[in-house]
């Protein structure tokens, strides 16, 4: 006879929690393959190392300070928004889309990622004087802010590194903001992820309307995983005064992995409307992390391991499917850094008029000579961009 439980609502309980957390030890076995950078991974590293390239990071966070040494924040939610620094350098012979972590802190900047430079920044007044100084500093095509948001199970030193890592890889001349929210970086911390997520929305909204009002000429978001969630649910939540001032610069929104179920991405995007440029939604249907995601959350599709592209286009985004990639974590999750030293091509591309007009308009677009020069030729990826109203699957051998 096979064994039940009653029908209660305590017991429904016990057993959802009984799935997720089977589900919480799959993912501790997949993580627990190299250890991971916690406190004092920031200490600093004045060795010199030619050849290695510094990138200054400008930091929101809604975490609480750490008071370890060479630490700066942690995982537990702070009662205000911090502001901070921090000058990272990467080294000479750094793999693209790869964070070459030291065995031991401060590690060697001929061979790792180090520590260079961080601080905290006083206030909100004194983060904005400092980021409009940065920007007056370049010219004017340069003015511009790029903004990441982390996702689920993400320790502050991890957000920090990934970031550079992507600036540096994707050559980015205007100035890095991370927004980094109150993450412990421990698997089975889901739901206090996410409830921090949601704690981080109204933080968020100020942080994208301070960056509004400063000298950017115009300013790039990149979420990834649960940050897509908060980025969405910030934008849903404001007014729409408060929306147009948020939105008033932004350039453009890539939506990397978006750890949202498809349901609500769809309700979502009603609630918002049509965006001005579509979305950049990038997805994986191997993506280890999303399926489990989906696994606890009673089974419904992730955005970022959707499996009907076209679906994706007729809400109003531009996809681009990294399926086929071959995959540098076990997770399959971070496909989406793999990409940033491809940026500038990927960018002259998906920013095209006629792209946005064609996806706007319903029309059939005219650049798919373009987009086979761009990504299969010079890029030469197994990667595949779908724009509605057409189909492209571009790659090389």
């Amino acid at each position: 006879m096979t064994a039940t439980f009653p029908r209660d609502p305590f017991f429904k309980h016990q057993a959802a929690c009984l799935r997720a957390f089977t589900i919480v030890f799959l993912c501790l076995g997949l993580a627990a393959c190299g250890e991971r950078p916690d406190l004092g991974a920031l200490a600093l590293n004045d060795a010199p190392a030619p050849g290695a390239r510094v990138t200054d990071i400008m930091i929101v966070t809604t975490r609480d300070k750490d008071a370890t040494p060479d630490t700066y924040f942690g995982g537990e939610r702070g009662q205000a928004i911090g502001y901070a620094e921090a000058s990272i350098s990467v080294p000479p012979d750094h793999e693209p889309g790869q964070i070459e972590w030291p065995n031991s802190f401060p590690g060697d900047p001929e061979k790792n990622f180090v520590t260079r430079k961080a601080g905290y920044i006083a206030d909100k007044a004194s983060f904005t004087n400092e980021i409009n100084r940065r920007l007056a500093a370049k010219p004017r095509d340069e003015r511009e802010i790029f903004v990441f948001i982390h996702g689920y199970n993400t320790r502050f030193p991890e957000a920090l590194y990934r970031f550079t890592q992507i600036i540096h890889d994707s050559e980015f001349s205007g100035v890095p903001v991370l927004f980094t929210w109150a993450s412990r970086g421990k698997v089975q911390d889901y739901v206090y992820d996410l409830n921090s997520a949601a704690i981080a929305r109204q933080a968020l909204e100020q942080t994208l309307i301070q960056l509004s009002n400063t000298r950017a000429e115009k300013i790039t978001i990149l979420a990834h995983s649960m940050g897509n969630w908060l980025l969405m649910e910030t934008a849903v939540q404001a007014s729409p005064n408060d929306r147009r001032k948020m939105t008033r610069k932004i350039d453009e929104v890539i939506l990397a992995a978006p750890d949202i179920d498809i349901d609500l991405f769809k309700a979502q995007l009603k609630k918002l409307g049509r965006p001005p440029k579509p979305y950049i939604v990038i997805v994986s249907r191997d993506d280890r992390a999303l399926r489990l995601s989906r696994a606890i959350a009673g089974g419904k599709e992730r955005v970022g391991a959707f499996s009907d592209d076209k679906e994706l286009t007729e809400l109003g985004a531009v996809v681009v499917d990294l399926t086929e990639l071959d995959a540098q974590d076990g997770s399959h999750h971070s496909k989406f850094a793999q990409l940033a030293q491809f940026q500038p091509q990927l960018r002259k591309t998906l920013g095209q008029s006629s792209l946005t007009r064609s996806v706007n308009r319903g029309n059939a677009g005219t650049v798919g000579d373009d987009l086979g020069n761009l990504v299969g030729n010079t890029i030469a990826l197994p990667v595949r961009i779908i724009a509605a109203p057409f189909n492209y699957a571009g790659g090389g051998t």
